[in-house]
């Protein structure tokens, strides 16, 4: 029997007669803190650092939000829709008083010149940028026209792209900055039915290293981070699929989806001083799904 995964709550996968799987246990409570206490170690501080997210109000950037916020960093993430800002901002005082939200389109290269400029007038240069905004249609890809592929586009690369250049163009200027893009386990692993957002993650490992390689020399580290099988209230009706739950869960080692906190800690290593000396790199945070294939067999 298999219950569909509703975040927050406990959910069982019997083993069938014929099937190696074991019960799986998922839940949000059985997932162990990522957050290191503030006064641990230096090298993960982010006290009195500025950082921006970008599509932040939801999912795994309100997840990076809360814990750049516990550590101690002053944050500001934006998002298109109002409503949902607003909600995330609520959510987040809870957790400090240094979190800010502004409405921004990445698609329109206009209002990244604005929301830049209104982070850099209000709250100072920015520390740390982590590009997190994107979309996706599931669709063939026979059956995608242009409108639906520039949507994709628009968002998940070309706005990462700007948003990139206009706020290290500040970073430039002074010789020091982290940017720290979201990438997919499509830039590695294409899922069918996804080609544009599987381009438009390629696209961003390229952007990640060709950034890196070009202002590393200005003292400016441009990282990324893949996840793998993220659950969040967008993907809960993609898992909600019977089928696909058992495969997702028998292609990943540690037998279990990740949560939007899972990209916490990484996310923490990279816009600190822990990862000094590390740029261009993708850091798969996957649950194993990238290190090897699973052979439908025991031996």
């Amino acid at each position: 029997m298999q219950k569909k995964f509703e975040l927050g709550s406990f959910h069982t996968i019997k083993k069938e007669p014929g099937n190696q799987l074991h019960d799986v246990l998922i839940s949000r409570k059985n997932i162990h803190p990522v957050l290191l206490n503030r006064t641990m170690d230096p090298l993960f501080e982010l006290k009195d650092k500025l950082i921006l997210v970008s599509g932040g109000s939801r999912g795994i950037g309100k997840a990076l939000v809360r814990g750049f916020a516990e550590r101690g960093a002053k944050v500001v993430f934006s998002g298109r829709d109002e409503t949902s800002l607003e909600s995330a901002r609520k959510d987040l005082e809870e957790v400090s008083s240094e979190v800010f939200s502004e409405r921004c389109d990445v698609s329109q290269f206009q209002e990244i010149e604005e929301l830049v400029n209104r982070v850099h007038q209000r709250h100072g240069s920015i520390d740390v940028l982590v590009n997190v905004a994107g979309v996706n249609r599931r669709q063939r890809a026979e059956t995608y026209v242009p409108e639906d592929y520039d949507f994709v586009m628009d968002i998940n690369l070309k706005g990462a792209f700007f948003l990139s250049t206009e706020v290290g163009r500040a970073m430039l200027q002074r010789g020091d900055g982290i940017q720290i893009n979201i990438d997919s386990l499509n830039s590695y692993a294409p899922v069918k039915g996804m080609a544009p957002y599987a381009m438009s993650k390629f696209g961003m490992v390229g952007m990640t290293r060709s950034l890196a390689a070009e202002w590393g020399p200005k003292g400016i580290r441009v990282n990324s981070i893949a996840p793998g099988f993220i659950l969040t209230d967008l993907t809960r009706q993609v898992w909600s699929d019977p089928k696909l739950q058992q495969w997702g869960l028998e292609n990943t080692p540690l037998r279990r989806l990740g949560d939007p906190k899972d990209l916490v800690g990484a996310a923490i290593f990279l816009a600190s001083e822990a990862s000094s000396f590390m740029t261009g790199q993708v850091v798969r945070v996957d649950g194993g799904f990238s290190s090897a294939i699973l052979w439908p067999v025991e031996f």
